[in-house]
């Protein structure tokens, strides 16, 4: 990684108040600063972020009102302290653009004198201001996506491929035919030797005349095969001359588009180099660099465009001191990944982390709570033992499997409480918020028995979960998904029970957000298959609220699946309560394994679990 001190005396500009540091309107009243800085990655807003967020929403309501057809998009504050020591915010939105008002002052943009008005902090580099040599090789890059459109879409090319096509289908109706001439011929010689063999043993063909008539036969089975070989060998040569002259075409395609993606990879690269990224101790790291040393050393597109690094960078810029973050998403649901109007979100790990990980270096950061066992002094039921298995009851916060940083699991656990199990043990897990019931095999014959069992789908699995509002008739009609197949748009199909009565299934394939981990999102296109099957149990008085208890059954058992499948817009549109990834974060996830059946892998005797959530 290279690290340079920032000595550009533009960065510093000492004598000039930033024109984005935007006061709070609202008296703080005695509201503390906290004591470290935000960990973006898992954080609760502090009540200074969310005073700032709340202000910004004030001014989004009327430049990007949740009605619009406008996209949603994720905005960002960072409550800073300025030279005077005030208190103020910086406003970022995440992207390069923000629709039409991108790079205006979007408050006065909105036709309404009174809406407040909001200055988001620049980007880190403005691709508008390239240098001569990124324009001119992007022209290239310009030059090259058009002469590809142009020889793809030529007439020569579509006549030459009709052509090749053409070519290849009378070939292959031409052979086949005589294909089938010869099978004809075959079945025919096959009926002639029979006959021949028959007057041969009655003596009405001498041996002489038998012999003749065979070799007149396999004379012409040679024959049928040379015919053949030689139609073959005729088409071979029209198709091969067909397919050259749309081969030429076709190479020279291939190597335009290799010579685009060298050149576009270059200008990626070079562009990556631009995004000089500031820490708090004054010294700046570009993307490449940063992004050297991860999984993917690639940076992703859009890396260092996200709120959070764009917020920072201006405060280190114009030295103001960052207090706390918070990040929401405002407006339209996009139809993959889950984001709630005016929930907040941690940064992304795909892009952000390696970004934040340096930009925050020399800050006194909250703990990260990902570190932090919530489960270490819970302890772990054991709802049924014998010799061969062993059935508990995990709570929630207690990994079901050792993790990264923390080893406490229930396989640990288990493992020290059984030293004698043999085999894998492990059969199935719950995410670490997760609780209810877990079958653990110990010893191989189990396992592998019970393996198969969850392979063949013999094993049955209910879970109990609230949700984070009242199922209404309108999320029923979301709620029940039933198309069998996975299309590119899930039909709908209504339960004629009431609403309290109100069941479904829900089919959203689901494939994990590599931007994002440990995230998943709906994807038609390559999403795995998940259904879940579900069932409204009751609906509860939480405050002002009304929340819903609902069963649910997982037909697949994907990561995260009973969760997406309620938060997402095309499944229940309602997060379970407590789902810090998905919804709002609570005490705890809301989401329990109730119900737990499988046969005994000794007795083949068939056994029914059932432990009622806490909740």
């Amino acid at each position: 990684m290279v690290l340079c001190s920032v000595i550009n005396e533009r960065a510093f500009p000492l004598s000039v108040k930033p024109s984005y540091f935007i006061p709070f309107q609202s008296s703080l009243g005695t509201i503390s600063p906290p004591k470290k800085f935000t960990y973006p990655f898992c954080y609760q807003p502090h009540k200074l972020a969310i005073l700032a967020a709340q202000q910004l929403q004030s001014a989004l309501s009327d430049i990007h009102p949740l009605a619009s057809e406008q996209a949603g998009k994720m905005y960002g504050v960072l409550v800073v302290r300025n030279h005077q020591d005030q208190l103020g915010f910086l406003a970022a939105f995440s992207g390069k653009e923000l629709g039409k008002e991108s790079g205006k002052e979007l408050g006065k943009e909105s036709g309404t004198e009174s809406s407040p008005s909001i200055n988001f902090v620049p980007p880190v580099f403005d691709a508008e201001r390239q240098d001569e040599f990124f324009v001119d090789k992007q022209r290239e890059v310009n030059e090259i996506n058009a002469e590809i459109a142009a020889l793809s879409t030529t007439k020569v090319v579509k006549m030459l491929q009709l052509t090749a096509d053409s070519e290849q289908a009378a070939a292959d109706w031409q052979i086949g035919q005589l294909q089938q001439q010869h099978r004809d011929n075959r079945q025919q010689r096959k009926q002639q030797r029979l006959h021949i063999e028959a007057q041969l043993t009655q003596a009405t063909l001498s041996p002489a005349q038998g012999k003749q008539e065979s070799i007149e036969l396999s004379r012409q089975s040679v024959g049928d095969k040379k015919a053949l070989a030689a139609l073959k060998a005729y088409w071979q040569q029209r198709i091969e001359f067909a397919n050259s002259a749309l081969q030429v075409k076709l190479d020279k395609i291939a190597a335009l588009k290799k010579a685009r993606r060298k050149l576009s990879n270059m200008l990626q690269k070079r562009l990556f180099k631009q995004y000089k990224m500031l820490n708090s101790k004054g010294e700046y790291a570009d993307l490449i660099s940063l992004f050297a040393e991860t999984k993917s050393p690639t940076p992703p597109a859009g890396s260092g465009d996200c709120a959070a690094p764009k917020l920072l960078q201006y405060a280190f810029e114009h030295q103001l001191t960052p207090v706390c973050l918070a990040e929401f998403w405002w407006g339209q649901q996009p139809s993959s990944e889950i984001r709630k109007h005016g929930h907040y979100y941690p940064a992304c790990q795909g892009k952000c982390q390696p970004i934040l990980t340096f930009m925050l270096q020399g800050l006194a950061l909250d703990d990260n709570p990902l570190l932090i066992n919530p489960g270490a002094e819970k302890p772990l039921p054991i709802v049924y033992q014998d010799e061969h298995l062993v059935v508990v009851n995990k709570p929630a916060g207690l990994l079901s499997v050792p993790g990264v940083t923390i080893a406490d699991s229930v396989a640990t656990r288990i493992q020290a409480q059984f030293p004698n199990a043999t085999g894998g043990l492990v059969l199935h897990r719950l995410d670490m918020a997760t609780s209810g019931l877990l079958v653990l095999a110990l010893n191989e014959r189990a396992h592998k028995h019970l393996q198969k069992q969850f392979i063949n789908k013999v094993v049955q699995k209910q879970y109990v979960a609230l949700l984070e509002g009242k199922l209404t008739n309108k999320e029923v009609v979301n709620g029940n998904l039933a198309n069998s197949e996975l299309s590119k748009q899930p039909s709908k199909q209504l339960s004629n029970q009431p609403t309290k009565q109100a069941s479904g299934e829900i089919h959203l394939p689901l494939i994990l957000d590599i931007d994002d981990r440990p995230r998943q999102k709906v994807c038609f296109t390559d999403g795995n298959r998940a259904e879940t099957l579900w069932q409204v149990l009751g609906f509860e008085e939480h405050g002002t609220n009304t929340r819903t208890r609902v069963k649910l059954t997982p037909v697949t058992g994907r990561t995260h699946q009973l969760r997406v499948h309620c938060a997402h817009p095309d499944g229940l549109n309602i997060p379970i309560v407590g789902d810090k990834l998905y919804g709002t974060g609570d005490k705890r996830l809301h989401l329990h394994a109730q119900h737990l059946s499988f046969l005994h892998p000794i007795s083949q005797q068939r056994l029914h679990f059932e432990v009622a959530p806490e909740f």
